[in-house]
């Protein structure tokens, strides 16, 4: 199992990650009138990289080493 200290900064990477994703340069690139399914890309992107940091996290978290 990693020590705490790598643990934490491998959460502080990912803070650092979503801060990243979720800024207006990059939001703008998805600002556009397309549609993926059905739903407008700003709205897919959001979730998806939502989604993508939760799951980053639950596996920094819960990975056994």
């Amino acid at each position: 199992m990693p020590n705490r200290a790598v643990r934490a900064q491998r959460l502080v990477a990912l803070f650092v990650l979503g801060w990243l994703l979720f800024s207006y340069p990059l939001l703008s690139l998805f600002n556009t009138a397309g549609v993926v399914f059905g739903i407008p890309i700003l709205y897919a992107y959001l979730f998806g990289a939502w989604f993508a940091l939760i799951a980053a996290m639950v596996v920094v978290v819960e990975w056994p080493g």
